[in-house]
């Protein structure tokens, strides 16, 4: 399926420094990149109701990583899918009395056209779970061969004891550290089936669910059904970023089962790749967003949406600030407040940058910090696990002089102070402008 529209990145002087990531699974940082190709498979949406500030806050951080890689000099190579055919698409579909595939087309018009809005470079790959099943059923045929698969009434399951490295993403020894207990109890709230009778092993997750009356389904070597959930992901970042790959990303929410079964999978259905490593070197996870007390999901119906904010006229450059004003990793809750300090953020930024009396030039080179220290301060933040509060703490620093300065120099004349919109902008205003597009985003 096609992207969305990609945004111009500026030119800046220079290259950035590597980045280094929180890995997952060891606790520590690594360099995300292994070498010139930099890769990252993100997982997607199931799309109904999108896109609530969870979903904006996880794609903006990998937007920050793409945009970091490329001032880098990284040639990029991004793919994400969509799961547009799943339980929870289909159950609410039931729900509203609507067709499902309908509701899948929608709500991902919806999603690009958010990320659009929100300036996030689109993936060279967007693929669909349905337009995927004929590779989903090649990766499926690699893992009968290799004896991973079994039958239960129809389904087919894939044995994790195939996969001798299984929890090395979030089992015991991890920086997760998940036992086989906690994993049980995440598998059952998050779409697995553990207390199913009849399977090898209650983790063991479902490949290929046979067709159901009423449900959508596909041919394939194990007859009608349609796919699990963590081999379609498996098999469309392997196919598309190769049997090892940079990294993979997502919340929290997806380090098990999600990230944790796509690994093992790729790992007996594929012959390692560089360095002895299949999937991904590295697994980057985000943190939740809460409103109203809890943690924004579509179960519980506490969502933010992006679409509505817009409809109702907030520029989509402060929601993107007030998302980058929370580190990646962290969880935090949406408020009003929050969007108002993004907003009034937005507003400094803009007058700083704006360019007011000729005359004020000079007293504002003298009294702001260089933008070359300001670019230097947001590649380090950057770079360092993508510090987007650090690397928007340079500029708002940058800013603030900017105007201080240039009400400073209007001796308190209307529409020169800290926070209007008519200040005088020190010669290198462009390049700083350039620093907020191209790194952060942020379109001034």
């Amino acid at each position: 399926m096609d992207a969305w529209r990609s945004t111009e990145v500026p030119a800046l002087p220079g290259h950035g420094p590597e980045v280094r990531l929180h890995d997952t699974a060891t606790g520590r940082l690594a360099v995300a990149a292994a070498g010139h190709r930099a890769s990252l498979y993100a997982c997607g949406i199931t799309p109904y109701d999108a896109t609530h500030m969870g979903h904006a806050a996880t794609y903006t951080a990998w937007d920050l990583l793409l945009r970091a890689w490329l001032d880098a000099g990284h040639q990029v190579a991004y793919a994400q899918n969509v799961t547009d055919v799943d339980d929870p698409l289909l159950e609410r579909a039931e729900r509203d009395g609507e067709d499902w595939w309908q509701l899948a087309l929608r709500e991902t018009d919806r999603f690009r056209g958010d990320m659009e809005a929100l300036r996030n470079l689109p993936p060279d790959h967007f693929i669909g779970a349905v337009e995927a099943i004929p590779l989903i059923d090649r990766f499926t045929e690699r893992l009968a061969a290799r004896g991973a698969l079994y039958e239960l009434d129809g389904d087919v399951y894939f044995t994790r004891s195939a996969d001798q490295e299984f929890g090395a993403l979030s089992g015991p020894g991890t920086a997760s550290g998940f036992s086989v207990a906690e994993m049980t109890e995440l598998s059952a709230e998050r779409g697995g089936d553990p207390g199913r009778p009849g399977k090898k092993d209650p983790l063991d997750p479902l490949v290929w669910r046979a067709e159901r009356p009423g449900e959508p389904s596909w041919e394939s070597r194990f007859g009608p059904g349609r796919p699990g959930w963590h081999v379609e992901c498996a098999a469309i970042a392997t196919e598309y970023l190769g049997p090892s790959f940079d990294v993979q990303a997502g919340g929290t929410d997806l380090v098990f089962p999600h990230h944790e079964m796509s690994a093992s999978h790729a790992r007996v259905a594929c012959a390692p790749g560089d360095g002895g490593n299949a999937f991904a070197r590295v697994f980057a996870h985000s943190g939740m967003v809460a409103y109203a007390g809890a943690k924004m999901s579509k179960s519980l119906g506490n969502l933010v949406l992006v679409s509505r904010l817009r409809a109702a006229g907030t520029d989509p450059m402060a929601i993107r600030l007030a998302l980058l004003a929370h580190h990646y990793r962290a969880d935090w809750e949406w408020t009003d407040d929050v969007l108002a300090e993004a907003e009034r953020r937005l507003g400094r930024w803009r007058a700083a940058v704006t360019p007011g009396p000729a005359a004020a030039g000079a007293t504002l080179e003298a009294a702001t910090p260089a933008a070359e220290a300001v670019l230097a301060t947001v590649r380090e933040r950057l770079a360092d696990d993508l510090d987007a509060p650090g690397a928007v703490a340079a500029i708002d620093a940058w800013a603030d002089a900017v105007l201080a300065a240039a009400g400073d120099s209007a001796a308190g004349g209307p529409g020169t102070g800290p926070g209007s919109a008519g200040g005088a902008a020190p010669p290198d205003a462009a390049l700083v402008r350039r620093v907020a597009d191209a790194l952060l985003g942020v379109a001034l």
